[in-house]
């Protein structure tokens, strides 16, 4: 699974207008399965999103995590990680996983960092969604559970 993660002040998702998810202090984390992705990718990518230290500590040092401040996660999906922009002007998503797998995936992810203790909000699978942030920092974190056994 890719997941690209945002240390946000507040993000908020919508779709036709309507907010169906939104948080204050925390994480935005866009994610898209890949095809042939290990059952296992969502809890594992998950755990390592729950304890990554990217928010300040008393001293301003990058310290603390999601769990650390009590923040929350707003977990959107988004296939277009998977683009392969190797050749041409148009890039290709050969390597997102079906969507039906992929949504299972997702749905997974986003339950493991419930069972983690994190408040956690969704976008919805598949639809076309607006997603509003205010991005803290910057800090935009790319994160693949590939890069780990």
């Amino acid at each position: 699974m890719r997941a690209l993660v945002q240390r946000v002040a507040e993000a908020e998702v919508t779709v036709e207008g309507r907010s169906i998810g939104r948080i204050g202090p925390g994480l935005l984390v866009l994610v898209c399965a890949m095809r042939g992705d290990p059952e296992d990718a969502a809890a594992k990518l998950a755990a390592r999103i729950a304890k990554l230290r990217i928010f300040r500590d008393e001293a301003g040092k990058m310290n603390r995590s999601v769990q650390d401040i009590g923040g929350a996660v707003l977990v959107v999906s988004q296939f277009t990680l998977a683009a392969d922009t190797s050749t041409g002007n148009r890039p290709g998503f050969s390597t997102a996983e079906a969507p039906e797998r992929g949504e299972a995936l997702y749905l997974r992810f986003a339950e493991a960092l419930r069972a983690l203790g994190l408040p956690v909000e969704t976008g919805s699978f598949g639809a076309d969604m607006q997603v509003s942030l205010v991005n803290d920092g910057p800090v935009t974190i790319w994160m693949d559970s590939a890069d780990r056994a």
